[in-house]
């Protein structure tokens, strides 16, 4: 997708629903629960928030960054996911912990990303954090400086997370499940499954309406 028809379509994405936790779950792994608000709110989880970034590479397509994690002694160690982080006590909100954090781990000044769109949150179960997700861009090519935190920077084609043929499944064993068959998109050869699909089912469902 070009990137001037992206940026030309910002407000009509400001304007239009999102799907949910019915755009997420379809990227869910099966033995993944809905969990209720109260429960959500009775287990108090940790709040968390990440970034969606999209820019244009050399050719004026449109891209967004995923990372792969550094592996560390964590429950979400060597996973892929979005730029973003935790909520510090002075965060003045979690747009705020998402630009911070992006920052922080990828380079690109707060003051580069435009913010346009809050989506839906998502509970992590394993870490009980409730993470926000945000779309934002950067109107240039940008350069990434990667922290400690981050093993890898993968710069995604918007072109092929709207492929249908993109979305797979993969068998994986993680701290609190062994061989488990869970749906992923499969995007520069990396199975991105779990919290991160999900967002990424939401964030596909809405750009497939522009």
């Amino acid at each position: 997708m070009n990137f001037n028809h992206f940026i030309n379509n910002i407000s009509k994405l400001k304007e239009n629903p999102i799907g949910g936790l019915e755009a997420q779950f379809k990227l869910a792994p099966k033995l993944r629960l809905r969990y209720s608000n109260e429960k959500i709110e009775a287990l108090n989880p940790k709040k968390a928030a990440v970034v969606a970034l999209f820019y244009p590479n050399n050719n004026g397509e449109v891209c967004f960054l995923l990372t792969l994690r550094a592996d560390y002694d964590g429950t979400h160690a060597a996973q892929i996911s979005f730029p973003g982080g935790k909520f510090e006590n002075n965060d003045n909100s979690l747009k705020n912990t998402a630009l911070r954090e992006t920052f922080e781990e990828v380079g690109i000044p707060i003051n580069a990303i435009s913010i346009f769109k809050q989506m839906t949150d998502v509970f992590i179960p394993p870490s009980n954090f409730l993470v926000t997700p945000f779309l934002g861009f950067l109107n240039h090519v940008p350069t990434f400086t990667k922290n400690h935190e981050v093993e890898e920077l993968i710069s995604v084609s918007l072109k092929d997370l709207l492929d249908e043929s993109s979305i797979s499944t993969t068998i994986l064993s993680t701290s609190y499940a062994k061989n488990m068959k869970v749906p992923c998109f499969m995007l520069n050869n990396y199975a991105v499954w779990g919290a991160t699909a999900m967002m990424l089912n939401e964030i596909k469902e809405l750009l497939k309406k522009m």
